[in-house]
């Protein structure tokens, strides 16, 4: 979807009015979750860091063709918010794995690339400006919207049914909240009402063994 717009920079040789805010963003939110796929960060989650850390190189080569072919004020902004983005991997990588362990890490990690990950898929918005001013969308790729939609949208519907599932077994089981209670304390009568039995029987042993 994006080579068809650096087909375009790389033939002008310009990158025009195309912004780089949605590449750079892309590359901090693969960076951050390759690193929160990493085994001592979030075991099992191996192709969690494969496909972003692809991804992080990917957009990495994007991002470099952007600065080289930038104007002088684009090249500026883009390489200030590179700067950003490394200094933001680099805190996040630094406190995680000296000064946090186990569950923290795994918490502290996902939470740095979810909220990284809504401002990739809002960072698309950065070029509307231009498109209401011109009434154009030329410099808005039309696959770069649809993919990052169908991105999110597949996350979406990953995560959906087992909402689903915690719901429905909610509706089912509802009304239920106090019968294991009721059914211990059950137990437990019956359990004191053996115990007395059993007192009576040993006094009635001792009575006649007395006799």
């Amino acid at each position: 979807m994006r080579r068809i717009t650096f087909k375009r920079i790389l033939k002008s040789r310009s990158t025009e009015n195309f912004s780089g805010i949605p590449y750079v963003m892309t590359l901090l939110n693969c960076l951050l979750s390759a690193w929160y796929g990493l085994p001592f960060v979030s075991p099992n989650n191996l192709l969690v860091s494969t496909i972003n850390g692809t991804g992080a190189a990917i957009e990495s080569i994007y991002v470099l063709v952007f600065i080289i072919f930038a104007p002088k004020k684009e090249k500026g902004k883009i390489l200030g918010l590179l700067t950003f983005v490394i200094a933001v991997f680099s805190t996040v990588a630094f406190v995680s794995l000296f000064a946090l362990h186990g569950h923290s890490r795994k918490l502290f990690c996902g939470l740095a690339a979810t909220i990284f990950s809504i401002i990739m898929y809002a960072s698309p918005l950065s070029i509307m400006r231009l498109v209401i001013k011109t009434k154009s969308v030329e410099f808005m790729p039309f696959f770069l919207s649809l993919f990052v939609f169908s991105c999110g949208t597949s996350w979406f519907l990953t995560g959906e049914p087992s909402n689903m599932k915690v719901l429905i077994l909610y509706a089912i089981y509802r009304n239920n909240h106090g019968e294991p209670k009721k059914a211990s304390s059950n137990n437990g009568g019956i359990s004191l009402e053996m115990g007395e039995k059993e007192e009576q029987n040993q006094n009635q042993n001792q009575n006649q063994n007395g006799i």
